[in-house]
């Protein structure tokens, strides 16, 4: 089972469109011009840049990143 990672989604009015950002794989992201294809495609670059990973026999990062809403004091 692959791990879940937190993905950023939030629209760009520079690009004019969706970006999806997953903080715990640097660089990884994707865009679209909805929400649903830019989480689409995101998931699709988070697949690729774990089978890199693992054919470049490269650390994959366990999830960490939590938005602030999740923050603990």
């Amino acid at each position: 089972m692959e791990p879940h990672y937190h993905i950023n989604l939030f629209w760009s009015d520079e690009d004019a469109c969706w970006i999806a950002d997953v903080p715990d794989l640097k660089p990884c992201s994707a865009h679209g011009s909805s929400r649903a294809e830019a989480l689409a495609n995101v998931n699709d670059a988070i697949e690729g840049w774990l089978e890199v990973a693992a054919e470049k026999d490269l650390p994959i990062p366990a999830p960490r990143y939590r938005p602030a809403i999740y923050a603990t004091t």
